[in-house]
């Protein structure tokens, strides 16, 4: 049996035409990239799951550092190595573009958030919230840092509203982010708390009153592409795909509006 030859010259084209091929059949193995992503912790289980059908849909890894917006913002400013920004508020992400640390004209709304009342007592939250107007029915309220997490800012907004700030402020113990306030609730270090909605939608058991957005300041949740992005496909594919339909519809799953 004779193996055929093939003279240098000629095995070198035949080799390029199969890596050119295989080139084109497989665009997402050779472009893909990653990219360092800081988001809000209300929007945790909504990112993780368009995070996964980014990676399906292109091929690309979002790894995903989750805080309140405040904390998250300062370590944006001291030189994080993060490439996008989901914040919860409009604020820190046009701060970002004002201070030059994203890019200017890359901000939008990626969704809108929501508050409710909660707790993990099927009993004790009614569909109206009317246990806020009596703070002797339970020891400890929970919400998120007013200065740091802008769900924190909307819980207060809420309680000023209805007039019950002062009586119930004793009572406030105050988490971190918008997560470490649902584990006070969710553990019973609080009988009830004011959480973001998208933590509670999915089958969560307990009682809950979904506050009325006429009591607080519309939670318009902005993204930015920050500096450290620019040059990474990944951030700038990432950004994008928040505006498709498959990353829209997980986003409504969650219980936010979208623009």
């Amino acid at each position: 049996m004779m193996i055929p030859f093939f003279p240098l010259q000629r095995c070198s084209i035949f080799f390029m035409g199969l890596v050119l091929t295989a080139l084109t059949l497989c665009p997402t193995a050779v472009r893909a990239d990653s990219t360092n992503i800081a988001v809000a912790a209300n929007f945790t289980g909504a990112a993780k799951e368009i995070a996964a059908a980014f990676a399906e849909d292109t091929g690309h890894q979002a790894v995903l550092s989750f805080g309140s917006t405040g904390k998250l913002y300062t370590q944006i400013a001291h030189g994080a190595p993060f490439h996008a920004f989901l914040a919860a508020d409009r604020k820190r992400p046009e701060k970002a573009e004002a201070e030059g640390l994203a890019v200017a004209g890359s901000r939008f709304t990626y969704a809108t958030g929501k508050i409710v009342l909660f707790s993990t007592d099927p009993n004790r939250v009614d569909p109206a919230g009317k246990v806020l107007e009596h703070p002797e029915t339970f020891a400890k309220l929970a919400i998120a840092n007013p200065k740091t997490a802008p769900y924190g800012a909307a819980a207060r907004q809420t309680m000023q509203k209805l007039g019950l700030l002062a009586a119930i402020e004793p009572k406030l113990v105050r988490g971190d982010s918008i997560a470490q306030t649902y584990q006070f609730v969710a553990t019973g270090n609080a009988q009830l708390g004011f959480v973001a909605l998208s933590q509670v939608i999915t089958g969560v058991s307990g009682s809950q009153w979904v506050v009325p957005s006429d009591l607080y300041t519309p939670i318009r949740q902005d993204v930015v592409l920050l500096n450290n992005g620019v040059e990474r496909i990944a951030a700038k594919a990432f950004v994008d795909y928040l505006k498709g339909d498959r990353a829209r519809a997980i986003i409504e799953k969650y219980g936010y509006g979208v623009e």
